[in-house]
């Protein structure tokens, strides 16, 4: 382990193997870095916060400090932080409340890039990347391998599906079915995520078929419950397209992101 003699590091706190705290950093009683946990500078983790094996915490990120919601009352929540992130300069993430289930969670693998904020009680996946300045708001989830635009803000509650894209500066307003994209002030749904998926090693054939799905998904006949239902008869033994009926199912308080409608 190495420690910058500026650093203040607390006693009770719970520090792996090999990790590095460089200058000025502050480390508070509550916290666990694992193994090869690298704070390059002037990052303060507070909080009862966990950060992964292999994170690399770049200067002035703040991790674990209260939530921005009045309704916080002290609770001992957590923020639970995965491994092999990079997590880029004026980043924060806070912990959970009573009323979310009190806990934050950030998978492994991913990247969130300068003044990223992820707010209290949001459960992001693995593989995920932030772009500079991109907001997540309480409660939010996002999956596997989503990506979102520079200057984006998702609303509170808001799910983003696996693998779906978020435009730079999109306010995302509604919930993302996976392997989308979407975009605009107030985003909307403008087709799939045909460049992530290329890119993640999915087929031709089964980038063809999902494209078939969404379009008869998102069609101009009948209703968006009919036509789901449509899709889940035409499809059913089609992995990737259940997934997407599946997260269409498990809407809650937000509909779907959906495409403009032809005037």
């Amino acid at each position: 382990m190495s420690v910058h003699p500026s650093a203040i590091v607390s006693p009770k706190a719970r520090i792996g193997a090999g990790v590095a705290i460089g200058p000025f950093c502050v480390v508070g009683d509550d916290v666990t870095l694992g193994d090869g946990v690298v704070l390059k500078s002037h990052v303060v983790i507070d909080g009862h916060t966990t950060i992964g094996a292999g994170t690399v915490v770049y200067p002035f990120a703040a991790l674990g400090g209260a939530p921005q919601d009045l309704k916080y009352a002290g609770e001992p929540s957590e923020l639970l932080i995965g491994q092999n992130n990079v997590i880029r300069e004026y980043v924060t993430m806070n912990p959970g409340t009573a009323g979310g289930g009190m806990k934050t969670i950030v998978g492994d693998n991913g990247l969130y890039m300068v003044g990223v904020h992820v707010a209290h009680d949001c459960r992001v996946g693995d593989h995920v990347i932030m772009a500079n300045n991109a907001t997540l708001a309480g409660h939010v989830h996002v999956g596997d391998y989503a990506v979102l635009g520079g200057l984006s803000a998702v609303h509170q509650f808001v799910r983003i599906g696996a693998h779906a894209i978020i435009g730079g500066m999109s306010g995302v307003e509604n919930d993302v079915i996976p392997f989308g994209r979407v975009k605009g002030e107030r985003a909307h749904l403008a087709g799939l995520n045909l460049t992530g998926l290329e890119r993640r090693g999915f087929s031709k054939p089964q980038i063809k078929t999902l494209q078939r799905a969404f379009n008869e998904l998102f069609g101009e006949e009948g209703t968006f419950d009919q036509r789901l239902e449509t899709v889940a008869t035409d499809f059913p033994e089609d992995e990737i397209v259940m997934q997407i009926v599946a997260f269409a199912r498990g809407k809650d308080r937000f509909p779907l992101c959906q495409p403009p409608r032809k005037s």
